[in-house]
C-alpha cells in the first residue's frame, strides 16, 4: 500500500518518467519490470525500490541522477537550516499544485483537512468537526484519500468489535505565494509522510 505522499505524487511521477526516458527505453524498462517483478511502471512507483533496481540495470550509478531529476520535476525538498524545517516541500509540478490549490479552495475539503491536522480521527468525527453534510462529506473524504492527502493512521475498535480507520492529513501546513506572476505552493509534510514514502527514501536517503 502506497504512502500518502507516494499516492499524491504518483500520477505526476509516472508522467515525468515516461517523458524523460523516451519511448524505446521506456519499453525496455517496462518489459524488464514485468519480467522481474510482474508489474508495470505505474505499479513500480508503489514500491520504488523495484523501479530503482531495474533502472540500475540499464543506467548503473547514473540511475541516481535520473531518479533525482524525476523527483525534482515534481517536488523539491527544502534544505534544513536553523530557520527552515527540512519537511517543507516546494511543489514544482503544475498539475499537482493545481490539485492542492483546488482542494484548499474547496471550503468543505479545507475544513476536512484542517480537522485532522493535529490528530487522526474517524470519519464520523471529521464530519462533525468540519460541519460538512454527510453525503457530500463522504465523497470529499474519499477523494482526499484517493489523492493521498488523507492517510490512515491507527484505528479504533467499536463496541461490536469492528475496526474503524482513523485519518490524518499528510500536511502540517500549506503556504501559497505569488512570485513574478507564478503561484508558488509549498507544503510542510507530516514527518511520517516522508518516513513512509518509498520514493523519498530511495532518492533522498542514499
Amino acid at each position: 500500500m502506497m504512502s500518502g505522499l507516494d499516492t499524491l505524487i504518483a500520477k505526476s511521477l509516472d508522467s515525468t518518467i515516461k517523458e524523460n526516458l523516451g519511448k524505446k527505453t521506456l519499453q525496455k524498462v517496462e518489459q524488464r519490470l514485468f519480467e522481474k517483478y510482474g508489474i508495470n511502471l505505474t505499479q513500480s512507483i508503489e514500491d520504488f525500490t523495484k523501479l530503482d533496481s531495474v533502472l540500475r540495470e540499464f543506467f548503473g550509478e547514473g540511475a541516481e541522477g535520473l531518479e533525482k531529476q524525476f523527483l525534482e520535476n515534481i517536488v523539491t525538498l527544502e534544505k534544513e537550516s536553523k530557520t527552515q524545517n527540512p519537511n517543507w516541500v516546494a511543489i514544482e509540478d503544475s498539475s499537482l499544485a493545481k490539485l492542492i490549490l483546488e482542494s484548499f479552495g474547496d471550503e468543505d475539503k479545507k475544513n476536512i483537512l484542517n480537522s485532522v491536522l493535529d490528530e487522526p480521527r474517524i470519519i464520523s468525527e471529521i464530519l462533525e468537526i468540519s460541519q460538512v453534510p454527510q453525503t457530500s462529506g463522504y465523497r470529499k473524504i474519499n477523494s482526499l484519500i484517493d489523492n493521498g492527502m488523507l492517510i490512515v493512521q491507527g484505528h479504533v475498535t467499536t463496541h461490536d468489535g469492528k475496526k474503524v480507520n482513523k485519518y490524518k492529513s499528510i500536511f502540517d501546513n500549506v503556504t501559497i505565494n505569488i512570485e513574478k506572476n507564478k503561484v508558488i505552493v509549498k507544503v510542510l509534510l507530516a514527518k511520517e509522510s516522508i518516513e513512509k514514502s518509498s520514493v523519498i527514501q530511495v532518492v533522498q536517503c542514499r
